[in-house]
Parts: C-alpha cells; sequence; structure tokens
C-alpha cells in the first residue's frame, strides 16, 4: 500500500493595517519586512489595496489547489451560515472603518455571509494566453472573454462598495464604474462626454472631484489643441488592473450599464435613482422579470444606509420601473418584480 504524502498547507490570505502615527499612517503587512514608511492619508487607502493586489499576483496558484481560507480558519470572518459552497474566489475585506484590509480566497457561501466586503472583479493572475493570429481570429470570430455583461457589472459594483468610502455619493459611483471599466491597461481612461450627457453629469465636476478628493483617479488637464469630447483621468487603484484584459467586453458592460440606468425613466430623481436602476439590473436574471438578493447588500452597492434604501425603491416604482418590491423581515432579502414593459429591455 502506497503511503500518503501529507501536502502542506495552501495558505492565499494577506491582511494589510494602516497604523495611525504622527507622520501619517503606516502600512504594515504580515507578510513583508515592516519598513515603516509614512503614507499620505488621502492615498493610504489606495496603497492598502495596491499593496494587496501585488501580492495576489505573485502568488498565483491553479483553480484546483485553492481552497476556502475562511473555512481554515473556522470561518471567524463572518456569521454562522451553512456551510461552504461554491467556487472559490478573492475576497477583498475591510474591518476596524478601514484600518485593515484583508484579501483572501473564499467560497462563494463564505463572501456572501461577510460583511464590509466584496469579490474581486474576474481575474487573469496566470501567465496570459497567447494571443491568436489575425487568420485565425477571422476564421472564428472574437469569443468573449470573461464572465458576461451583468455578472461584470455585479462584481465591479460589489468591488467598488469595498474600494470606495462609504459615504461616496451615487454620482462618483457611477462615474467610478464607467471609469473601471472603459479603463486601458496603464490604467488611463478617456470618457467620451457623450456618456457624461447619457448619465445626466454632462457639465457636474462634483463626482470628479469627490474622487479625486479620495485618491481614487486624477484627471488629466486637457491641452489647448487636445480633445474636448473626452475627460481624461489617471486611475490609481491599481487592484482594478487585475480585470480580464479583454477590453472590448469591459466596454460592452459599460454600455449595458447605460442602458440599465434608463435616464429616460428615472433620471428626473437623480443619481441615486438610476445607481439603483442598474444595481437592480445587475441582479435580476435576463428575461425573467423578478429578482433577489440581500437587501443590505444592495444598500451598500449603492452608498446607502440600509434605512435610506426603501425610498429609493419607491421612486424606482413610481418611475415606472418596478412593479413591486418587498424585504423579507426574517432573512433580509430583498424581492423585487419589473414593470411588464421593462422585462427583457436589456
Amino acid at each position: 500500500m502506497r503511503v500518503r504524502t501529507r501536502c502542506p498547507a495552501v495558505r492565499r490570505t494577506w491582511i494589510v493595517e494602516l497604523r495611525p502615527q504622527a507622520g501619517g499612517p503606516v502600512l504594515v503587512c504580515q507578510h513583508c519586512p515592516q519598513n515603516g514608511s509614512p503614507l499620505a492619508a488621502a492615498s493610504a487607502r489606495s496603497a492598502a489595496l495596491a499593496h494587496l493586489a501585488r501580492h495576489a499576483r505573485c502568488d498565483v496558484l491553479p483553480v484546483h489547489m485553492r481552497t476556502c481560507q475562511c473555512h481554515e480558519r473556522g470561518c471567524c470572518w463572518h456569521p454562522r451560515h451553512r456551510g461552504c459552497a461554491g467556487p472559490i474566489r478573492l475576497l477583498l475585506a475591510r474591518e476596524r472603518g478601514g484600518r485593515v484590509w484583508r484579501l483572501a480566497d473564499s467560497c462563494t457561501a463564505c463572501a456572501a455571509a461577510t460583511d464590509q466586503s466584496a469579490v474581486v472583479p474576474d481575474t487573469i493572475l496566470s501567465a496570459a494566453t497567447p494571443w491568436p493570429s489575425a487568420a485565425s481570429r477571422r476564421r472564428r470570430g472574437r469569443q468573449p472573454r470573461g464572465p458576461g455583461e451583468q455578472t461584470r457589472v455585479r462584481e465591479m459594483l460589489s468591488y467598488l462598495a469595498a474600494a470606495l468610502p462609504a459615504d461616496t455619493g451615487a454620482a462618483a459611483r457611477l462615474v467610478a464604474l464607467q471609469c473601471a471599466l472603459r479603463m486601458d491597461a496603464a490604467a488611463n481612461v478617456q470618457l467620451p462626454t457623450g456618456i457624461l450627457r447619457g448619465l445626466r453629469l454632462g457639465h457636474c465636476s462634483e463626482p470628479w472631484q469627490e474622487l479625486e478628493r479620495v485618491r481614487w483617479l486624477s484627471r488629466i488637464p486637457a491641452t489647448p489643441e487636445g480633445d474636448t469630447a473626452t475627460v481624461a483621468a489617471r486611475l490609481f487603484d491599481a487592484a482594478l488592473l487585475t480585470q480580464s484584459p479583454a477590453r472590448p467586453d469591459r466596454r460592452r458592460a459599460a454600455d449595458w450599464v447605460l442602458r440599465a440606468a434608463r435616464p429616460t425613466r428615472v433620471a428626473a430623481g437623480g443619481p441615486l435613482p438610476q445607481l439603483a436602476a442598474v444595481c437592480l439590473a445587475a441582479y435580476t436574471p435576463h428575461g425573467a422579470g423578478n429578482g433577489l438578493t440581500e437587501a443590505d447588500r444592495m444598500a451598500r452597492d449603492c452608498g446607502l444606509d440600509p434605512s435610506a434604501l426603501p425610498d429609493v425603491l419607491d421612486q424606482l416604482t413610481t418611475a415606472g420601473l418596478l412593479a413591486s418590491w418587498n424585504v423579507c423581515p426574517d432573512s433580509g432579502d430583498l424581492r423585487w418584480t419589473q414593470a411588464a414593459q421593462c422585462v427583457g429591455g436589456l
């Protein structure tokens, strides 16, 4: 009989802490030597996320070797639930008001039960697959790479809910969503002003200023001979660089957001109903006409206090986007039914 060799435990959990100091917060990582370099308070969050992203890119493992790190620690990171289940994903979690950030492999069930967390968008952390030749692409046609539009938008909304400060406004979240989905491989984005007008944000500088204050992006000043039909910006969130590299698919997801926002129906209420409409569409199975998710998750994706969510849902009902909605008092699940004319509209 062959003796089975014990496999070494695979650890894919990285934790960084932002410790307050007199000269500014200091980033401390459990896996790296402590250098004690102070950071600017405005950029500390971005520095923490960038540090975690570097660890994830350097410590790549095949899917079959990855395990739920939450389960390995007795599921101490979330309330009790029915048990581990579902695919293993990278989960970003925030603790102590943003002073501690954790990136770890987690099963779908544990990820859903973890507060103040978001699944990192679909990533390509292994070696890049060689691009097929031009002749091969013409013969086969281009195949989508990564998740579909709804899944990609749903994951990005969840990620931004953790990566941006909780009090980030709806308009800034809509701009951040478009920038994250349309950025290039150098983390730069050229956002056409027509897209901003479609979101009724064409002449609003407040969303950009809000994202600049938290050091999530920085606008690139236009040159005298530059294109005035676009707004250029550089994104500082390094974790976004781990997205699936198929930019055309991400741009299709960004266009899907514009349709989901339904400005003709809900724009009169401002950016918040538009953002809520996008969240509802992302969680509604295509053609089903009804959806289900946790009310707390929906509120977090919209940057809302849970107590304010009913008012927004009532606005969408008045605007004719929803036929009905309710929150189960026992489970906290939010259920909704789209208006008949909206079913299958995307």
